[in-house]
């Protein structure tokens, strides 16, 4: 067996360091090129610069009550159009009932997560 090059740490530790540091770098580029070549996105394709159509919310989206103003029934169905619902997907808008802090203490907690 032959005898260690060397024995002081700092050294040991500056080689392995910039072995890592190398391989990481070198698995950076890889990651570019695969992305600067990855055959399965989706073509860019030019687009006209006419503005977006927004859809008569009135029709596919129903009050269920009188007290929401058709401005309100267009800008919820303005929303979720832009998240990719139809028209026919809209059943109704219904507001939600607030207590304020009056059932607060007896509701039970969700987690949304």
């Amino acid at each position: 067996m032959s005898q260690p090059v060397t024995s002081n740490p700092f050294i040991i530790m500056l080689i392995n360091m910039t072995v890592v540091f190398l391989v990481l770098i070198a698995l950076g580029l890889v990651i570019k090129l695969i992305h600067y070549l990855d055959p399965t996105k989706p073509k860019v394709k030019q687009e006209s610069a006419a503005p977006a159509v927004v859809p008569d919310p009135s029709p596919a989206a129903p009050a269920a009550e009188e007290g929401i103003s058709p401005e309100v029934v267009a800008v919820i169905a303005a929303a979720l159009s832009s998240y990719g619902y139809g028209p026919e997907q809209i059943h109704a808008i219904r507001p939600l009932s607030r207590d304020g802090w009056k059932n607060s203490g007896r509701v039970p907690f969700s987690n949304p997560f």
